[in-house]
């Protein structure tokens, strides 16, 4: 059968993937095309949308990119009527080469199948790992996922066959295993496309963890702000429980596991695991001291596995292929793939999956692309989401893995992965995740409620001219008492924005406060716009963008800029085609 695959998960939609499925369906029908058949994919990870893909029997894959509803036509009539791709509109070669760099595991399906038909995932060997496991005693499960070296994927990199295992040698005959889908990192998205597009892959893993585990109930803690991803959860729930791979006496085997899906209100701090619990069970999302751990007493009072959604994506795997087969990727212990986030001045942006052990500079230049603009010097890499770091470009070539990550002082987080140039301030980058951290505190530690709060005021002297060289050492003092006293894991990895950025770009904080300078030209407050006459071509078109009239010009003279009307939206230096304002 020859398929039209149309990306249409989030990104898709956004882009008029929807649009574009219906565009090619009916023309498949308007045409009485016979052989053809359309499949609306989750999200691929790679923003070009709409993407487009037509896999034909013969003459294998093409891939188009950009694709608009008013281009279907053309597509239909010359590729699948008359053979003949659409030059114009196909993906070029850094398209190829962005999934050529990767090794695609958890998102193997993303972008190849319907998340929404159970068939096409069990056609694929979907559901096949559950059946070996239902054969085995749990313990063996438990010591296949050990021994593969699987980590948990959310941030803290703990072994989830270690953290089965407690929850197994638990007291109590009730048991729960929760995936976290919370995913409240800006601009993470990992996660929310597994969901969308491989809801089942979830599943599955959610089901050999609760065999493993002993747990007969299980739960997805999914952020309300992601609709399409419940939808297609809530979708292949039913459908595996039609099939007996949910739900009472799974396959035969008298092993009874079902799955809920409870939507959060969008609270990052409900990423911390004891936090999610208390909002599963309907109060308000705060973090408690531990020991004692989920795993011994968490959902209810009863032990409770916790897993986010790629690492339970990635127990069908380990257990269909086995352990040495997971094993044989990454490195010494940091075992099989990782999905990152990857955002910024790339070419490529989107969703990459390497192996552990790739380096920073390997994954930035492969699949990313390198720099967005070619000439651009790298300045750094921001890494783990709002809790991460900030590298600069000599550490590039630190492997991706759990322990040299940390030991630069970042952590691996969820998977968010920013790229910045020689425009970005890293004293503003410090700023803006401190202040992401300081409005999702749940404040009830001292040292987050208050500790954060008053490092984001001294950041924001700082980058309005108010600094003074003493707010360095008062930075360095607090995030260190914040990082060993806070409750929660939130608290204790919040100030690596600006820990990091201090230990590695100490001057640009330094010329902030002695010069009242931005290097960068990104802080406000200690910069100004001014046209300089020798590149100044007198063309006046600075002056017909200026929203406040801060602009003087008259034909044929120089423009000139008052300081005081300037609200340096900085209209003027992007019409200027003679880099004349400064």
């Amino acid at each position: 059968m020859n398929k039209v695959l149309v990306c249409a998960g989030t990104s898709g939609i956004s882009a008029g993937a929807l649009e574009v499925a219906d565009a090619f369906a009916r023309e498949i029908e308007n045409r009485s095309l016979k052989g053809w058949s359309l499949v609306r994919t989750g999200d691929r990870g790679l923003f070009r949308d709409v993407l487009v893909d037509i896999v034909t029997e013969n003459s294998g894959r093409v891939s188009y990119q950009y694709i608009r509803e008013q281009d279907v036509a053309e597509i239909v009539q010359s590729h699948l009527i008359e053979g003949k791709p659409v030059e114009k509109l196909l993906a070029g070669e850094d398209y190829r080469d962005f999934f050529s760099g990767q090794k695609r595991v958890v998102l193997e399906n993303c972008g190849e199948i319907d998340p929404e038909n159970l068939g096409e995932y069990t056609a694929r060997g979907g559901y096949r790992a559950l059946e070996k496991s239902l054969r085995q005693p749990p313990e063996d499960i438990i010591e296949t996922v050990k021994s593969s070296g699987l980590k948990g994927r959310g941030g803290a990199g703990f072994p989830a066959g270690v953290k089965w295992e407690f929850a197994r040698s638990a007291g109590g005959d009730e048991k729960y295993i929760i995936c976290n889908a919370d995913e409240g990192d800006p601009g993470a998205f990992m996660d929310r496309s597994i969901l969308e597009g491989d809801p089942h892959s979830v599943l599955e893993g959610m089901t050999i963890a609760g065999y493993a585990a002993g747990a007969s109930r299980g739960y997805i803690y999914c952020r309300a702000e992601y609709p399409l991803a419940i939808e297609k959860l809530e979708k292949a729930i039913k459908d595996a429980r039609g099939e007996k791979f949910l739900g009472e006496d799974i396959l035969g085997s008298g092993f009874s596991f079902d799955i809920t899906v409870k939507e959060g209100a969008g609270a990052f701090v409900c990423g911390e695991e004891t936090a999610l619990i208390a909002s599963v069970e309907g109060g308000r999302g705060m973090p408690v001291s531990r020991p004692p751990f989920p795993a011994q007493e968490g959902l209810r009072g009863k032990p409770t596995v916790i897993n986010n959604a790629e690492t339970l994506a990635c127990v069908r795997h380990v257990i269909a292929r086995g352990p040495g087969w997971f094993s044989s990727i990454g490195v010494e212990g940091s075992r099989g793939t990782k999905v990152f986030a990857l955002a910024g001045k790339v070419r490529n942006t989107g969703l990459v999956e390497v192996p552990m052990g790739t380096t920073l500079r390997e994954l930035v230049f492969g699949p990313g692309g390198g720099m967005e603009e070619r000439n651009s010097p790298i300045k750094g890499v921001q890494i783990g989401g709002p809790s991460g770091g900030c590298l600069p470009e000599s550490l590039l070539d630190t492997p991706i893995d759990y322990s040299s990550i940390t030991a630069t002082g970042a952590i691996m987080g969820s998977g968010g992965m920013v790229v910045m140039d020689t425009r970005t301030c890293m004293v503003d980058v410090a700023r803006f995740f401190l202040e992401f951290t300081v409005a999702e505190s749940c404040g009830k530690c001292v040292p987050c409620r208050i500790g954060l709060k008053r490092m984001l005021e001294v950041l924001t002297d700082i980058t309005e001219g108010r600094g003074r060289m003493e707010h360095l050492e008062f930075l360095e003092r607090i995030s260190s008492t914040v990082k060993s006293s806070a409750l929660c894991g939130l608290g204790n990895t919040a100030p690596n924005p600006v820990a990091t950025t201090l230990k590695y770009f100490r001057q640009e904080y330094v010329t902030h406060i002695k010069e009242k300078k931005c290097p960068s030209g990104v802080c406000l407050k200690l910069i100004e716009f001014v046209v300089v006459d020798e590149k100044c071509k007198k063309c006046g078109k600075c002056y017909g963008v200026c929203p406040a009239g801060a602009v003087s010009w008259e034909k044929g003279g120089y423009a000139s800029i008052d300081r005081e009307k300037c609200i340096k939206c900085r209209a003027c230096i992007n019409a200027c085609p003679f880099s004349a304002i400064e």
